[in-house]
């Protein structure tokens, strides 16, 4: 039974040193995720085009010139959209389907944020850093911390009822 009893102790001890090594590497691996999501967002240039909004937002016009109707974030907005992570898998689009409507204010801040930015008939995309985003929890397919692509079409501005 005392040769029982150091095996075990061995083992427990044996667990306890790989515990950290693992920790340690699984923190290593999310700082250099981490970096990359930084690295995509500063990689966009003013000479690309890019402008940085209010919390680090990115904005690219594609089409259009702004001058459409804007919406404002007590307003209601119908978009056709994109939205990809850094590495491209797309993880949520309206393509092949109808617009999606919402209420720009029960949206991510990020979107809040550039989608003022344009008119009825614009196409953009945007860069949205995580705490503009998801944050570091995450949702559904998006994991927390990431930085986001989005390419949106605004295709018509809604003023809500009573407003």
């Amino acid at each position: 039974m005392n040769k029982l009893a150091i095996a075990a102790a061995l083992a427990a001890t044996a667990a306890a040193l790989t515990i950290p090594a693992f920790a340690q590497e699984s923190r290593m691996q999310s700082s250099a995720w981490f970096n990359q999501q930084q690295s995509a967002l500063h990689e966009l240039s003013e000479d690309d085009g890019w402008a940085t909004l209010e919390g680090g937002v990115k904005f690219r016009r594609t089409a259009g010139d702004g001058t459409g109707p804007a919406p404002t974030v007590r307003d209601i907005v119908s978009v056709h959209y994109s939205g990809s992570l850094t590495d491209g898998t797309v993880f949520d689009s309206t393509e092949g389907r109808d617009p999606a409507t919402f209420p720009l204010n029960r949206l991510v801040p990020a979107w809040q944020v550039a989608i003022p930015y344009m008119g009825v008939g614009d196409t953009a995309e945007i860069a949205v850093p995580a705490e503009m985003g998801y944050g570091p929890r995450g949702a559904g397919p998006i994991p927390g911390g990431a930085t986001l692509f989005f390419t949106i079409e605004l295709m018509d501005v809604m003023v809500p009822p009573g407003t």
